[in-house]
């Protein structure tokens, strides 16, 4: 065994070395500088947050061989999903027993403008949001199948979540009982369902009991229900389309319908069938990145997919109204489209806003009470008109469930 106070530590790079922290301890007792209190869910390891230069970081304890597993199950997953925590390390303390908690530590980045799901909580559930988080938590799970990942224990408090736009974006944190596969079985995909509804049932009860509610009130509809949206989703993305030879246009239609889902298409197959004129489609789908991609390489600006179709459109309508088709040009209005209108404006809501709140939310909020003034007046509205009507109407987001604008 190795002297005690001396870990195994596998980093990143782009990450601190973690070497001032005091390994030689369980976090549990920990009583450092740099520990710092985050929103977080309910974990049955040990989690602590630590603050660096180069941002927040998630701290769990846990055995050898289940860190080493979600570490690598992470890592994996990187390259295919902006959907899940990003790992910054893995540490072993090797003079303890393998099999103990606190022998290792899996060390990732703290989703930032994140919140665990109680935060949404409504009475005995989620009111005006639960179609949002039927949405957040369904579209999670087809985004890590389709990259292969058996989740093992989906629940609502393995996953932080965090306002995207009109919707919500779900985040999976805790990967201790995931594999990943080059592929799904569809009975994988069926179990990883069927604990996900038992744990949300559970979990859904438990709310209802912290209200001092009726079991019987309690949605325990609510896994059935993202069970439901995540079929309709799956079929939507990997169903194979007949179509005419010569309905070429059929396969651009089935591309742009992914890719609004938020979906990109790594490439598509177009297989002969045993009628001669027809021919079968069969599409490979991606991450859920595409407009989020496309905004990083047109801005370099990071925003979650539907916070990235907002600020696309955005852009769009700007390089519309500038009249401008030549790429250079485009190039440069898409700079004053920067500098000229985001910036300052996400500058502006940075400071108005709580501390801790996504500016880019914000904007997107703005642009959506800025598009509704539009609406009612039947002509665009500057920018400054539009930022003090919405600072005066309490800085209200996107309508949700009712039709109430909600803010966050």
């Amino acid at each position: 065994m190795l002297a005690v106070g001396t870990p195994r530590l596998q980093i990143l790079p782009g990450n601190p070395d973690f070497l001032d922290l005091p390994w030689e301890q369980p976090i549990g007792e920990w009583n450092h500088p740099r520990l710092v209190t985050m929103p977080t869910g309910v974990h049955r390891h040990p989690v602590v947050f630590v603050a660096y230069h180069e941002g927040v970081y998630a701290i769990k304890e846990l055995p050898v061989r289940i860190a080493g597993r979600e570490y690598r199950v992470l890592r994996a997953l990187q390259d295919l999903t902006h959907r899940a925590a990003e790992p910054a390390g893995l540490v072993e303390r090797g003079w303890m027993d393998p099999h103990d908690e606190p022998s290792a530590a899996v060390i990732t980045q703290y989703v930032e403008h994140s919140f665990p799901y109680r935060r949404l909580v409504s009475g005995s559930g989620f009111g005006v949001r639960r179609s949002q988080m039927l949405d957040a938590v369904a579209g999670l799970l087809v985004e890590l199948h389709i990259a292969g990942c058996y989740w093992g224990d989906c629940s609502l408090s393995n996953v932080l979540y965090r306002f995207d736009a009109g919707g919500i974006e779900a985040i999976m944190i805790d990967g201790e009982t995931s594999e990943m596969h080059p592929g799904l079985s569809d009975g994988q995909r069926m179990h990883d369902l069927e604990i996900m509804e038992m744990n949300v049932a559970g979990e859904m009860a438990d709310i209802a009991a912290m209200n001092e509610t009726s079991i019987t009130d309690a949605d325990l509809e609510l896994g059935l229900g993202i069970t439901d949206r995540y079929h309709a989703l799956w079929k939507e993305l990997t169903e194979h389309v007949a179509v005419e030879r010569n309905e070429s246009y059929k396969i651009r239609e089935r591309i742009a319908r992914i890719n609004d889902l938020g979906f990109s298409v790594l490439d598509f197959q177009i297989v002969p069938t045993d009628t001669g004129n027809v021919v079968k489609i069969l599409t490979h789908v991606g991450g859920r990145t595409y407009n989020s991609d496309k905004l990083r390489q047109l801005t370099g600006i990071e925003a979650s997919e539907n916070q990235a179709k907002i600020l696309l459109g955005d852009l769009n309508y700007y390089l519309a109204k500038s009249g401008i088709t030549s790429t250079t040009g485009k190039s440069v209005e898409t700079f004053k489209w920067l500098t000229n209108s985001f910036e300052p404006l996400v500058a502006r809501i940075a400071e108005s806003w709580p501390h801790g709140t996504d500016p880019i939310q914000g904007y997107c909020d703005f642009l959506h009470h800025r598009f509704v003034l539009a609406t009612e007046r039947g002509e665009d509205v500057p920018n400054e008109e539009a930022f003090t009507s919405w600072a005066a109407a309490g800085y209200p987001g996107f309508p949700v469930g009712d039709g109430a604008a909600v803010g966050i």
